[in-house]
């Protein structure tokens, strides 16, 4: 146990048998009445954001999460099988812990893990990755003042935006976080 004094952006913290992220924190003393720590926590399992002020000084439970870098191996169906880098211990993950990660997930993808007590939690992919686009149309250009988009299908199955000159075969590099163009690849 530790106190809410102790909090610090990223820290896990464990309520109600639930477990946080926090995401910000600001310790506050208003000039009357007692000090008091205000966060924002994301639900590790769900992903809900929710505010929380805690009394400065409070008794809260820090969760042990383990980050380790993992190598992504396979799809086995039901789960995606991650392997740790330094042990090369073989860790399976649930569909529903990767959820739309996975539109982004390429066999050999360097990729951090989050654990609690042997539970996987989440998993971090890097900011950007590179993806072979398999099939678009043909862009047309037509009387627009702007750039245009068109969807494009790349080699995990996920359709993306990319602008009208980007052809089939073309590699192109995506954003993990936002789904978004980032440019191509030579």
């Amino acid at each position: 146990m530790a106190t809410t004094n102790d909090i610090k952006n990223g820290t896990t913290l464990r309520i109600d048998n639930v477990l946080w992220n926090v995401l910000e924190f600001q310790h506050v003393k208003p000039g009357k009445g007692g000090a008091f720590v205000r966060t924002k926590l994301k639900n590790v399992l769900t992903g809900k954001i929710v505010d929380r002020t805690f009394n400065a000084g409070a008794k809260v439970e820090f969760a042990n999460v383990d980050r380790r870098d993992m190598e992504y191996l396979y799809h086995d169906g039901e789960s995606y099988i991650f392997m740790d880098t330094q042990t090369y211990d073989q860790l399976p993950v649930p569909e529903a812990v990767v959820g739309d990660d996975s539109n982004f997930l390429l066999e050999n993808t360097k990729v951090t893990v989050a654990t609690n007590e042997g539970n996987p939690l989440y998993i971090e992919l890097p900011a950007a990755v590179e993806l072979e686009i398999t099939h678009t149309d043909p862009g047309v250009q037509g009387d627009r003042s702007t750039g245009g988009t068109k969807p494009a299908t790349v080699q995990t199955g996920a359709t993306i935006q990319v602008p009208l000159f980007i052809s089939t075969g073309e590699r192109v590099k995506v954003d993990t976080r936002t789904g978004d163009y980032l440019g191509r690849v030579n």
